[in-house]
């Protein structure tokens, strides 16, 4: 027994130091890793800002650079960082311009706007932004056509054929499934839940689908055109009559300056920046320029702030993480930037599809109190719609982008029936009830007419609520809400024009807004809110439930969005201000 005893304790010995040396070795790695990442950079007279724009862009950057799963540096590209770069080029002495390095960008048309906004406005300091593609993709086109010069490689693909939405529909598969799915809404246009019980765009979402894709379309040709002095009709024709064969063609058509390769382009930024041909060009990559501290016009630490609270993905209740909005996580950082004496105003950066209609009231609650203490100003990004709209309504002003998809003003309540399934599976279900209603909500059945009547007056109940807060938010009387709510989605074109949306703007401009409303100087720093997920507790995360996630999308590849879809239709039941998530528009 002593034996025994002697060796379990040996055993539980070694794994523990074992344990504490991995441990170890695994933060030496990482410290590594960021101190490479952290080290000052000597920049140096004409260099070149070199943005290669390979990554997805989301609004916020991580702030722990490495993906601790996989101890691989995290794979995106923040807006919010990719716009204070370009900021900072701009009245940085040692850079003389900026080159992207463009393909097929990963990212939605608001935020492609965004980044071309700031480029025009960087050009405005006499330095020059050129863009060369092996393959230029037409979002990735409409970027490169804020620049002084595009270069195209002689076999690079690039096409203009206009836009398109699509959408996938999971009836006929919930057929062979044995799955029926009731729905029940507020709105005629409240599209959400017919991608499940139809096989097709209805009539309404048609219409609104269209609508989004001509004036989103309309305002890009109008843009392009300006830039590359080239009117719409004539690049209407060019998509509808495909007439760009090859890189030559785009040439002919004056949509790109050169067909060269990339050892001419060097040369060319060489001749720009002076640097002798012999020598090798000096640039500066986006991953590094970041670390160079933003100038201030001012000493010391800025006491006054604006909080900018980053809003992305669905919302739902309890805490949320980095990816996702949760009402508890929002709420309680929304209450310490109201009580935050320091804190003069608060940016809310929405780009969300909804949710819960629950934790969007409770987000809307604490945002309506907020602005009862300081300026409240919104930034939509790529999308804002249902309950990313119920979020933002209440604000003092919302700046959208002409291509932002928002609206959706309306609400629905989805109930499957999977009995069909089980019984496939051989699997049954018997229950015992105390009251003819309680099953409604066992995902066994489907809700009779009482059931369905029912269900109609909680979201009528949520819709005219959600009606109400538009209303107040946006001083329209509740008819005029009315008329443009029925849960249709617009773009920032329309929503302007319907004064669902103020102006025309991103992060920065409403920043600026905000900075204004607040009667702010140049002394005054940005928070960003909510504080970044605890990088270990997110490595537990991602090493347990995330995995598999991440598994999945490995596996199924450009269709991961399919079975994201399938995984929200299981969390959709009950009452929600959601909007369709997976219209693809490019």
């Amino acid at each position: 027994m002593k034996s025994f005893f002697k060796y379990l304790l040996a055993t539980i010995t070694g794994i523990i130091l074992s344990s504490i040396l991995l441990f170890l070795i695994f933060m030496a790695i990482v410290s590594a890793m960021i101190s490479r990442q952290d080290k000052e950079l000597d920049i140096k007279e004409n260099t070149v800002l070199y943005l290669k724009l390979d990554q997805p862009i989301i609004d916020r950057e991580p702030e722990f650079p490495i993906d601790l799963s996989s101890l691989t540096k995290n794979q995106v590209i923040g807006l919010n960082v990719l716009l204070d770069n370009i900021e900072k080029a701009k009245s940085d002495d040692k850079i003389a311009g900026i080159h992207l390095d463009l393909l097929f960008l990963r990212t939605g048309i608001a935020t492609i706007e965004e980044i071309r906004n700031a480029l025009i406005d960087f050009r405005e300091s006499g330095k020059f932004v050129t863009v060369y593609s092996e393959a230029l993709g037409q979002g990735a086109y409409y970027l490169a056509s804020a620049a002084d010069e595009i270069y195209l490689n002689p076999l690079a693909y690039f096409n203009i054929v206009g836009l398109k939405a699509q959408t996938a529909f999971f009836k006929n598969t919930l057929k062979k499934l044995d799955i029926e799915t009731t729905i029940v809404r507020a709105g005629n246009y409240k599209s959400y839940g017919e991608r499940f019980t139809e096989d097709k765009y209805t009539k309404e979402n048609r219409e609104q689908i269209e609508r989004i894709i001509n004036t989103v379309w309309d305002d890009i040709l109008i843009k392009v055109s300006k830039e590359r002095d080239i009117t719409p009709d004539q690049l209407k024709n060019i998509a509808d009559d495909l007439l760009l064969k090859n890189s030559n063609s785009a040439y002919d058509y004056n949509l790109v300056d050169s067909i060269i390769y990339k050892d001419q382009v060097i040369s060319i930024l060489k001749s720009k920046t002076g640097t002798p041909e012999k020598d090798d060009l000096r640039i500066v990559r986006h991953a590094q320029y970041k670390h160079v501290p933003k100038p201030k016009g001012y000493k010391g630490l800025a006491r006054d702030k604006i909080a900018v609270i980053y809003a992305s993905g669905g919302i739902d209740l309890g805490e949320g993480d980095d990816q996702s909005i949760g009402s508890d996580r929002f709420c309680r950082e929304i209450r310490k930037a109201r009580r935050d004496s320091s804190v003069k105003a608060i940016v809310l950066r929405v780009n969300s599809p909804g949710g819960s209609g629950t934790a969007s009231e409770a987000i809307w609650r604490e945002l309506d109190l907020a602005r009862e203490a300081k300026p409240v100003v919104v930034s939509m990004g790529d999308l804002a719609g249902s309950g990313g709209y119920y979020i933002a309504c209440m604000a003092d002003s919302i700046l959208a982008h002409p291509s932002t998809i928002t609206g959706s003003i309306g609400v629905f309540g989805l109930i499957p029936n999977a009995e069909g399934l089980f019984n496939k599976m051989g699997i049954t279900f018997d229950e015992a009830v105390t009251n003819k209603h309680a099953d409604l909500f066992s995902g066994l059945n489907s809700p009779d007419a009482e059931e369905i009547q029912y269900l109609q007056g909680l979201i009528d109940g949520m819709y005219d609520t959600f009606v109400s807060r538009v209303s107040k938010g946006r001083n329209l009387n509740t008819e005029e809400v009315k008329k443009i709510a029925q849960g249709r989605i617009w773009s920032g074109v329309d929503a302007k024009e319907i004064k669902l949306v103020d102006k025309y703007g991103g992060l920065h401009d409403a920043i600026n807004v905000a900075k204004s409303m607040a009667g702010l100087g140049d002394k005054y720093r940005i928070v960003e809110l909510p504080e970044q997920e605890d990088p270990i507790e997110k490595l537990i995360k991602d090493l347990t439930g995330n995995a598999k996630l991440r598994a999945i999308e490995k596996k199924l590849g450009i269709d991961a969005g399919y079975a994201e879809t399938v995984m929200e239709f299981m969390k959709s039941f009950g009452v929600n201000t959601r909007m369709p998530v997976d219209i693809k528009i490019y």
